[in-house]
């Protein structure tokens, strides 16, 4: 039976390959949305035994993670109960979390259409099209098992990510095509929409990291994996960039848009495109940040959502990895300012009032959960890149993600869970 990755009650073993002398230093990984160099510092500090107290606490739950990944899956778009309009089950499909029928069901309409958007209210029906699920716990995996291969050595979690990769995106009996063409649909709608690709963007990069940290001699990650993942992202890239689909979620304004081009910029940047990556990253700060980004600091395309708590943080997932994919690319986003004079750091300091004190200090709607612990990855991010005392500040009083804080191990923005629209 598949489970999706949690926390587990019991402490996982970490098992430390043992290596010559007491701590040895190696070549940065070519990671694309993280600092290689930091990655490969706290690997050292790790193997040393030099690591710190909030490292050892972090790498405690990203192994409890991998173990747990060890043996859930693996997971495939095959597993779905029925194909998409095309007939082809290999196609990844899922249904608009926010849609629901606005006629009772009946033999005449069996589906109630017409659907009707109600935004921030997910409706059950989208659950069952396994995909999304699947989707989300396999991708994690992948990233947990290759980061606890890395700072480990324990050649289990890397055999496994090799096992969850191979079987999502390679092997024929079960891989996905590389297209999002059925992503989020609508019942009763034949029209194109893009909004669907954000199931891929606002977690695909992470598997760039994930990849390349198995590039980096993994056992078990073989020359036709890696050659084999790199002709799919190859498709995959394509289908971003030029599909119907893709240009309307290019034209989007808000976080869809700047989702996009993140993940256009991270797959280009594992794929060797360092140039085009890197226009990606400027374009995107020409482009997005007058239009995002208030004189203020804050969002107003995200704040008019109905959990705008959510958004605003979700806006600022991708921009925090953007921002990264710069640095590794030479561009620096946090130095970025407009005209009106909005920086990245101006957009993150709005999130503490917030933060630090709830619903209380956040004058926007948030229907559900306030959840404060939602913008500690960014304000992490704020803090070491761009020496934000004030975001440092908040992190030392607001509560962190009841799993446990694992940026000590990571250095970079995850997605944010559960991963919402």
């Amino acid at each position: 039976m598949r489970r999706a990755l949690g926390a587990l009650a019991l402490s996982a073993s970490m098992v430390l390959v043992p290596v010559s002398g007491t701590a040895v230093a190696a070549s940065p990984p070519h990671t694309i949305v993280t600092d290689g160099a930091k990655l490969a510092g706290i690997r050292q500090a790790i193997r040393g035994g030099h690591a710190t107290t909030a490292q050892r606490e972090a790498l405690k739950v990203v192994l409890d993670k991998a173990n747990t990944a060890l043996t859930a899956g693996p997971w495939s778009v095959m597993d779905k109960p029925s194909a998409p309009p095309s007939g082809d089950k290999h196609d990844y499909t899922s249904q608009a979390p926010y849609w629901w029928a606005s006629q009772p069901k009946t033999p005449e309409n069996p589906q109630g259409c017409p659907y009707v958007s109600k935004d921030g209210q997910r409706n059950p029906e989208a659950d069952a099209i396994t995909d999304h699920t699947y989707r989300m716990w396999a991708w994690d995996a992948m990233y947990y098992l290759s980061l606890a291969w890395y700072y480990t050595g324990d050649a289990k979690y890397a055999k496994r990510a090799a096992l969850d990769i191979r079987t999502w995106f390679l092997d024929p009996a079960t891989r996905m095509n590389p297209n999002m063409t059925y992503s989020q649909i609508v019942p009763c709608r034949n029209t194109v929409s893009g909004t669907g690709i954000i199931d891929s963007t606002q977690s695909f990069s992470q598997l760039m990291d994930a990849f390349a940290l198995l590039d980096g001699g993994a056992p078990g990650w073989t020359g036709k994996d890696r050659s084999g993942i790199k002709a799919w992202l190859t498709r995959y890239l394509d289908w971003m960039q030029t599909s119907p689909q893709a240009k309307l979620e290019l034209a989007a304004t808000n976080n869809h848009g700047i989702f996009l081009d993140m993940q256009n910029a991270t797959i280009s940047a594992y794929l060797g495109k360092r140039s085009e990556a890197k226009k990606i990253v400027l374009d995107a700060e020409q482009k997005r940040f007058p239009v995002q980004f208030a004189a203020d600091g804050s969002q107003p395309l995200e704040l008019s959502r109905t959990m705008s708590w959510h958004y605003v943080n979700f806006n600022l997932t991708a921009w925090g990895r953007m921002a990264e994919v710069g640095k590794n690319l030479g561009v620096d986003v946090w130095k970025y300012r407009t005209a009106n004079g909005v920086t990245l750091r101006k957009v993150v300091d709005q999130l503490i009032p917030g933060a630090l004190h709830g619903a209380e200090a956040w004058p926007h709607q948030q229907i559900g959960v306030f959840d404060q612990s939602i913008a500690a990855d960014i304000f992490h991010a704020a803090a070491d890149e761009a020496h934000d005392t004030d975001a440092a500040a908040a992190l030392k009083q607001m509560p962190l993600p009841a799993g446990g804080d694992t940026w000590p191990v990571r250095v970079s923005c995850f997605p944010l869970d559960p991963p919402l629209r």
